[in-house]
């Protein structure tokens, strides 16, 4: 099993505004990303989102998602490998990821749904923006453009501040000019999972007995062990006797109880280049399809 979170796209350009402290220009994202602050401000919480739709629009797969991807197209028809992943950016879509052996956690942020819990209406997006008002400032250089060398991943939380202008005074959108539910009328939000919100009971149900069943060894990529119930997935099939490794650019700064010596490996850099190399014994050389849109490496 993999259990993925934001470190895994880190290697693609896309910040991981992890935990407490992760700022977008003068507020804490995780205060963000919430019904109630959706409530008090949709056009701030919009901004925000518009923002990271931007630039999950402009990131491309990395080798890591595509080596996941090749994994599962190897072990997943039998039910052998699964992948749970946090990550909301469609980088693993993008890779071709089998959807049978993944498990989208918190949702999908390139899809609007109502705000209303009793309506159903869900849909796919992928305008940048969705209205004027939203339209991220964009700065000068691209993900396309990313700093050379080995200090690359060092940075790489960093890179996907190139795509808009942080400096840029933030405008006012007005609640009015939020789009509209075509069946209800309430507003539009991001199709994502926010905090306090549930998960879906079914795939919960189904990720519960899929991991009774058995799971021998799970690999922890890019996550910090800070958020339910995902935190607990790696711990519990440890306590089963299965295997834990983990990939993260810093283990010790994540919430794992115990520390590094919550994992049986541990595996300190970027994802992005360590997940090929450890499942190359299994899937073999990544080969990135000529027409992908992957990230360099």
């Amino acid at each position: 099993m993999a259990l993925c979170g934001a470190g895994l796209s880190a290697g693609s350009g896309l910040p991981t505004f992890r935990g407490a402290g992760g700022m977008w220009r003068n507020y804490e994202a995780t205060m963000l990303a919430t019904p109630e602050a959706f409530e008090e401000d949709p056009g701030l919480v919009w901004q925000f989102y518009s923002m990271r739709r931007h630039m999950a629009l402009a990131a491309k797969p990395n080798a890591a998602h595509f080596a996941l991807a090749e994994l599962a197209r190897r072990k997943g028809d039998d039910g052998g490998f699964r992948t749970l992943t946090q990550n909301v950016d469609g980088l693993s879509v993008r890779a071709n990821h089998p959807p049978e052996t993944i498990d989208y956690l918190h949702g999908h942020l390139l899809d609007i749904k109502c705000s209303n819990q009793n309506c159903d209406y869900n849909v796919q997006d992928l305008r940048d923006p969705i209205i004027p008002e939203l339209a991220v400032p964009l700065a000068r250089q691209s993900l396309a453009r990313r700093a050379p060398g080995p200090e690359q991943s060092a940075i790489a939380e960093g890179l996907g501040k190139l795509v808009y202008d942080e400096s840029a005074p933030l405008q006012h959108v007005a609640r009015e000019r939020i789009p509209k539910c075509p069946k209800c009328n309430n507003l539009l939000r991001p199709g994502v999972v926010w905090f306090g919100e549930m998960l879906d009971e079914d795939m919960l149900t189904s990720i519960d007995r899929w991991i009774d069943s058995g799971v021998d060894l799970c690999i922890v990529i890019g996550t910090s062990g800070n958020v339910e119930p995902a935190a607990s997935y790696a711990p519990h099939i440890r306590q089963r006797g299965g295997k834990v490794a983990i990939v993260d650019l810093d283990v010790s700064a994540g919430g794992w109880w115990g520390g590094k010596e919550a994992f049986d490996w541990v595996f300190e850099g970027d994802a992005s280049k360590i997940v090929p190399e450890l499942l190359r014994p299994l899937i073999g050389e990544i080969t990135i399809p000529e027409n992908s849109d992957a990230a360099e490496a």
